[in-house]
């Protein structure tokens, strides 16, 4: 299966995965307008075996099939505080 990726302009380490170059008719208008115009990548095959970066292969090709696209977004921050916290409560204990 081959799909084609596009980065976003507007959201810093998001991508949008479709099944065919330029043809966004699939994703939503309001995911679009968040998104911004996309930015193409490149054409990648998605075959048994093929590792991603930040998302999982099955569930790329799942989504390219139904919706018909799918959406990487960039993990979330931490929250160095609470863990600052999380870490000096469980040395007191």
């Amino acid at each position: 299966m081959l799909c084609a990726i596009y980065k976003s302009p507007k959201k810093e380490n998001t991508y949008l995965y479709i099944k065919t170059k330029d043809d966004f008719s699939d994703v939503p208008d309001s995911l679009m307008a968040t998104f911004g115009t996309p930015q193409f990548v490149m054409v990648l095959k998605l075959d048994n075996g093929r590792k991603l970066a930040l998302a999982d292969v099955e569930k790329v090709k799942a989504s390219l099939s139904t919706p018909g696209y799918y959406l990487q977004v960039p993990p979330p921050v931490p929250n160095l505080l609470e863990q600052y916290k999380a870490d000096k409560a469980a040395k007191h204990t």
